[in-house]
């Protein structure tokens, strides 16, 4: 829902953790010197994710982390996905070779490559971690991973939190691991969610992260995005919030 980043009820503008701007996706930010602003950019024209159709971004700019990449500091985006709808999918998550495939569009001032992860929230809690590849500066680039199942994957069918797609932009080490095996499911743990992290975005004033075209579907081939109207994008981040109106 909303991953093309277009609703944003609460504002466009943050520098809190929690849902603040983009309906549907929570930042985390743990232990930062100076918080980062979080907000629903524009996507520049002539870049190829506009001629496809996206016109908002999600953009972190970050603080000056003057004290550096402590272990316990963190900025990372997520969503979360109802078991229901992964349940109910068409998916057969227990088989190895039944798949889902995530794509989006991503942008770092700093060049680098960035994790990421989708993490199962019905008992057992199983992750799949995986990277976006170093991405030139300031270029977007599309990221398209296949996941296949695995037969210790449970999604319960409620409305309940399900599936987590979670994307550090920096987690320290109190929270990675180097022993972490990339593209493979692993039983959670919240230890050792990803690689250690590159620090040079973290450590960069200012640096700046942004994603849109953000889709998962069934499948092994990443579709086109599934581009439907503001009023429909609005409705369905409604069942999650709603922003009242004043007036007669």
């Amino acid at each position: 829902i909303n991953g093309a980043m277009n609703v944003a009820q609460r504002g466009t503008s943050s520098t809190s953790s929690g849902y603040q701007t983009v309906d549907r996706f929570k930042t985390t930010l743990d232990n930062v010197d100076e918080s980062p602003t979080i907000t629903q950019s524009d996507v520049a024209s002539g870049t190829t994710p506009y001629t496809l159709g996206f016109r908002k971004s999600l953009k972190i700019t970050n603080g000056d982390q003057t004290n550096g990449a402590g272990t316990s500091d963190t900025i990372e985006v997520h969503t979360r996905l109802e078991g229901q709808d992964i349940a109910n999918s068409g998916w057969n998550y227990k088989s190895s070779s039944s798949f889902i495939t995530i794509s989006f569009w991503i942008k770092s001032s700093v060049a680098q490559t960035f994790p990421a992860y989708l993490h199962t929230q019905s008992n057992p809690e199983y992750i799949f971690p995986f990277e976006t590849g170093s991405l030139t500066v300031d270029t977007w680039t599309k990221v398209t991973k296949t996941i296949s199942g695995n037969s210790n994957l449970v999604f319960d069918n409620d409305n309940g939190h399900g599936l987590k797609v979670a994307f550090i932009a920096y987690r320290g080490t109190s929270n990675t691991d180097n022993s972490v095996t990339y593209d493979a499911w692993a039983a959670y743990n919240t230890a050792t969610r990803a690689k250690d992290v590159t620090t040079t975005w973290y450590t960069t004033d200012n640096a700046t992260w942004e994603i849109t075209g953000l889709q998962l579907e069934v499948g092994s081939v990443a579709t086109d995005f599934e581009h439907r109207s503001f009023a429909q994008e609005l409705e369905l981040c409604k069942r999650y919030y709603q922003q009242p109106i004043n007036g007669s």
